[in-house]
């Protein structure tokens, strides 16, 4: 004989027997239920959170990126400079580089670049030519002016390209120490890579490199430029950054870093474009001091 639970609480409640309560559902992993007047931290202590209190941004000072100079196409600049330094009235022999012409001051254009690297190659770019040249200014009269071109963007190297040829004429003499091993076979592979004709092929070259190695090797440590322009020029550079970190200062500023040293970058690039004028100069008057002096009867 069968009896289901109802008929069984019905007997015990006859008999008197109290009547034990349905089993209520377990509710596992949840937190007790807060009274309604309970804060919010003694919730926090209750489920063992502790309160985040905002962190404040460490203050930074804003990067410098100021460059000298005009921008005069997106990415590129111009620095530009007149220094009072007279064109020599004639022309300049040039018997200290083993030739028997002559070069009209005007015509030269002394010139130099700051790359990415020492290596050369396709893979090797200049991110800056700096050029030098004797020229009439329309305020301060006849004087050297400084002309710097700098690309701030790895697609202004065309625009680059194309104003430096601009300041070339069928008539330029280029002048520039090593640049015939470097600087010129440099900015030859440039042009030809930006698919455009190249102006420094058919223009005359006079590098000062070898005439010096020809005359003062053996006379000081070795012929670099900076020490011929130390030794024999007296000019002593202040706060100088050497050329060989003037890759890794470029890349810094293409990265979002400060100008600081890109600034240096072009202040030895100026350096160098003058010092290749004065040393060219001096080369002429110390070959000519040494030339025989022919006596007539």
């Amino acid at each position: 004989m069968s009896i289901t639970l109802d008929k069984l609480r019905a007997l015990k409640r006859e008999a008197g027997a109290p009547s034990r309560p349905a089993p209520t559902a377990v509710v596992r992993d949840r937190a007790p239920a807060a009274p309604a007047n309970t804060s919010i931290e003694s919730l926090r202590r209750l489920l063992g959170v502790r309160e985040r209190k905002p962190v404040a941004a460490a203050s930074r000072a804003p990067v410098d990126r100021r460059l000298p100079g005009e921008e005069i196409a997106p990415g590129l600049r111009l620095i530009e400079h007149w220094l009072p330094f007279a064109a020599p009235a004639d022309a300049l022999p040039l018997t200290f580089a083993k030739r028997d012409d002559t070069v009209d001051p005007r015509d030269l254009l002394f010139f130099d670049t700051e790359t990415t690297g020492l290596a050369g190659g396709t893979g090797t770019r200049a991110f800056q030519i700096g050029a030098a040249d004797w020229h009439a200014h329309p305020l301060h009269g006849d004087g050297l002016r400084v002309r710097q071109l700098l690309i701030t963007t790895l697609a202004a190297e065309t625009a680059m390209l194309r104003e430096f040829a601009g300041w070339l004429s069928p008539t330029t003499v280029l002048s520039s120490y090593n640049g015939r091993c470097y600087d010129a076979p440099l900015l030859k592979t440039r042009y030809r890579l930006a698919r455009l004709p190249c102006p420094i092929t058919p223009l005359d070259h006079v590098d000062l490199l070898f005439p010096t190695r020809r005359r003062y090797r053996g006379v000081w440590e070795n012929c670099r430029l900076a020490t011929i322009e130390r030794e024999l020029l007296k000019i002593a550079r202040e706060d100088d950054l050497p050329g060989s970190e003037a890759p890794a200062a470029w890349l810094s500023y293409l990265r979002g870093g400060p100008s600081t040293l890109l600034r240096r970058v072009c202040a030895h690039n100026h350096q160098d474009v003058v010092t290749l004028a004065r040393l060219m100069l001096r080369l002429a008057e110390v070959e000519d001091a040494a030339a025989p002096v022919a006596f007539t009867s």
